[in-house]
């Protein structure tokens, strides 16, 4: 439930930094636009004011007096006109200055909730989604499922010996692992599916729209993975279990049956293993 309202407070924040943004663009646009009507405007006065002042020029007797009506009226609009521009240049920079403070507030708001959102809903070793993210999205996919009678699949997966891991080359060899792991994880599975540490070294992928038969898809992808832990080589092996869902069950219900299939699988992998040592 935290984790959806993560998500929709990360929405208006990014939004409204565009706003400004926008809106400070429009206002260099104003500046620029001013300062080519200022050199417009200059120009038509000092056309304006010639032509005034030309008939004057050609009488002898007139011709100062004119020029020199006509200087001091161009001189004085242009300065008028100057204050004008300057007085709204004033304005533009404060208007940005303003812009600028919201935006990098804004910017900062962004980053906070982006946080807020990062441990509400994602894995801090791994990056997947969280058990709580993960939950939520399973009872999302399995209410899809039961409207729409479209195939949901879940897949239960358990690091093998990451205790074994952490006690000879360290807990950091071990995170390592898991990170790896999760890593190939991510590439092994569709954009659709969703990948979720639900603790620990056990994983859960949701698979919409896949039936239980396709799943051996993803655990090939998943099989082959080394991790080199202090110089030395290490294969990562991993335990399976998965299961459909059944239209009205609960969640609960549903992870129990993948939880049994996961055990139910690791007991067997021991007992092929135990017949194999037994026949050597």
């Amino acid at each position: 439930m935290f984790a959806g309202k993560a998500q929709a407070q990360t929405e208006p924040v990014p939004v409204q930094a565009e706003q400004i943004r926008a809106s400070i663009l429009q206002v260099e646009r104003r500046q620029w636009g001013m300062w080519s009507t200022m050199v417009l405007v200059t120009l038509l006065l000092t056309l304006g004011i010639a032509s005034f002042a030309f008939p004057g020029l050609l009488s002898q007797s007139k011709a100062s007096d004119s020029l020199d009506l006509a200087t001091r009226a161009l001189v004085g609009l242009v300065l008028l006109f100057n204050v004008y521009t300057v007085y709204q240049q004033l304005q533009i920079h404060r208007i940005q200055r303003h812009m600028g403070q919201q935006v990098a507030t804004l910017g900062k708001m962004e980053a906070r909730t982006e946080e807020v959102y990062k441990l509400a809903v994602l894995d801090a070793l791994t990056g997947l989604n969280n058990r709580r993210s993960g939950e939520q999205r399973l009872a999302e996919e399995m209410a899809r499922a039961q409207r729409h009678e479209r195939p949901l699949t879940i897949l239960m997966l358990d690091l093998n010996g990451l205790k074994q891991i952490n006690d000879k080359y360290g807990h950091a060899a071990g995170d390592e692992v898991i990170r790896r792991f999760a890593a190939r994880l991510i590439r092994a599975i569709r954009g659709s599916d969703l990948a979720v540490r639900m603790g620990g070294d056990e994983f859960l992928v949701l698979l919409p729209e896949c039936k239980p038969e396709e799943v051996r898809h993803v655990l090939n992808r998943l099989s082959g993975l080394s991790v080199d832990c202090n110089g030395e080589s290490v294969t990562v092996s991993f335990s399976a279990g998965w299961t459909n869902f059944i239209a009205g069950e609960t969640a609960e219900e549903l992870m129990k049956r993948g939880d049994e299939a996961l055990y139910e699988n690791k007991r067997a992998a021991r007992t092929e293993n135990k017949l194999a040592s037994a026949v050597k």
